[in-house]
Parts: C-alpha cells; structure tokens; sequence
C-alpha cells in the first residue's frame, strides 16, 4: 500500500501531454509536437496510463520487474518512470534501432536485450517475463494505450483545431496514436478523414509481405492487435529514403524531429494535395536526438 501510494503520488506530478500543435505554412500542413513530453516522445501518454492503471490494479508493486518489447521509444519512457519509481525495467528492442535509443535506455538504469526483430521482441519479452515473473505493460495488446490518446491526445488536437479539420494522418507502430485519436474524431465527425502510414517496403497494413525497413517508430512486422480497419479511409505508403530527406529536410528549416515525423509529414502532403484538404492534420511522435548518427 506505501508503495501505490507514493508511486501514484509520483505519476501524477509529472506533466504529459498538452503539446503544442503548430501551422507548417510550407507545406500548409499542422502538426503536433509530441517531443514536449517528458522524454521527448508520443510514448510517454501510453506508458504513463498503462503504468497508472496497472499499479492502481496492483499489478505492480516495489518489487516488479517491468518488461517491454519496443522499438525505441516506449523503452526510454519505461525506463524514465522506472527511474523515477525505483523499480527494474528490462528492454527488448530489434537490433536495427539507433544506438542514441540504446544508450538512453541504459542511462536511466534499464537493461537493454537486442533480438532480430520486432515480432521476436515481443516474443523473447514474454519469455523472460514468465522467467522472472515480470509485468509487461504490452502496448501492442493494452487498451489503456489507445485510451491514452483517447482521454489525451484526441481531445487536445480538435480543441487546438478549433473542432474544424478535414483529415489526421498518423504512422502505425502500436497504432496507439492512431486509434485513440481517430475514435475521438469520427466521433466528433464521421466527415473528418483518417489516413494510416505505413512503409512502403514493409506494407504489413495492406496484406503486403513484412520487409526490413528504416522508419523507425512504425511498421512492426505484424498487424498490431489494437489496429482498427474500419476507423481508417485509406493507408499511405512512404518509401524510406524519401522520409529520410524530409526529416533532415526538417532539421535545417529547425524541426528537430524523428524519422517517423518526416514519413508522416510526407503522408500529410500528399493528402492535401491529393484530395484537396484544406486543414490537414499529423503527428510528430518525437524529436531527432535519437537519430543522428542514422544520417
């Protein structure tokens, strides 16, 4: 009980969420910088909420060993709280993720597992978890991931919008982000249209054949179990390459932003000018920190 007591008290003094939403007159595009979180990315929302309920359930005491397959930034937002609550944290990511994710990890304290791949994280995290006897949050499969964005990220995007937007655009990794907003939206207005994205030599999403690729952030190599088809009008496919350019593009007009921002800014223009949109809307998951020595 001393432990769910200070531990809520802890959570509920950090600040996650309410990020500013900028115009990117440029492009005529607007988006949401979710670098402003406490560890500089989107992940923070989910990994606060699933922490928060599950020790609020008891699910994880003083003595909890927290366990999580991520690509990236889920590990270092575990590895945050984990710091900040005192508790181990063990992180398993495929080999392919930048080496800047990998040495915050360990900063905070976590413990850092490289596996092949996605699908094999998930897997080897489950295994050590029964090992140990391990919590894994599991935010491919955890409900509170898309209520993160639902209760959060949803509401904050149509108020900033003054509730007029034509179309959001979002990259699929969990499909937390996706999901959760999209569900406010639709609610709000079955007019407003919802645009997944995905990498276009990895096109898991669309029944394609999961391939190795550079966006890192999205694309798992499966469908995750919290994606929702019917909320999504049409899913965009972004070459790797051309991601790379418009982030770094980004970086020299001072958007310090990941790679996964660059594929959905890319997503969001061709949108606009696909359909005629005048008020697009994207996500920017988290900042470039992360990714430098990938250029």
């Amino acid at each position: 009980m001393e432990f769910k007591k200070f531990a809520l008290a802890k959570l509920r003094q950090v600040h996650v969420g309410q990020t500013p939403l900028v115009y990117l007159e440029k492009y005529g595009v607007y988006a949401k910088l979710e670098r402003y979180n406490p560890t500089g990315s989107v992940k923070d929302r989910p990994v606060y909420f699933m922490l928060l309920r599950a020790i609020d359930n008891g699910l994880v005491g003083e003595n909890s060993v927290l366990i999580e397959p991520t690509s990236g930034n889920t590990g270092i937002s575990l590895a945050y709280f984990s710091a900040l609550l005192g508790l181990k944290a063990i992180i398993v990511m495929p080999s392919n993720v930048s080496v800047e994710r990998r040495r915050i990890i360990e900063a905070y304290g976590a413990e850092v597992i490289l596996v092949d791949s996605m699908s094999k994280a998930v897997e080897y995290a489950r295994k050590i978890a029964n090992e140990l006897g391990g919590f894994i949050l599991n935010q491919f499969e955890n409900p509170n991931n898309v209520l993160a964005h639902k209760l959060t990220t949803g509401p904050e995007l149509l108020s900033q919008m003054n509730f007029d937007l034509d179309a959001f655009v979002a990259g699929v990794g969990t499909s937390g982000t996706l999901v959760g907003v999209s569900e406010i939206l639709k609610s709000f207005s079955e007019s407003i249209k919802v645009f997944a994205v995905q990498p276009r030599s990895s096109p898991v999403l669309t029944g394609g054949t999961p391939q190795a690729h550079k966006i890192q952030g999205i694309g798992p190599d499966f469908t995750p179990q919290l994606f929702n088809r019917s909320l999504v009008d049409e899913v965009i496919c972004v070459d790797d390459l051309e991601a790379f350019k418009m982030t770094q593009q980004l970086w020299r007009e001072g958007v310090f932003v990941g790679i996964s921002s660059g594929a959905n800014l890319l997503a969001a223009v061709h949108v606009k000018e696909k359909y005629g949109f005048e008020r697009v809307v994207t996500v920017f998951p988290d900042d470039g920190s992360k990714y430098i020595s990938l250029f």
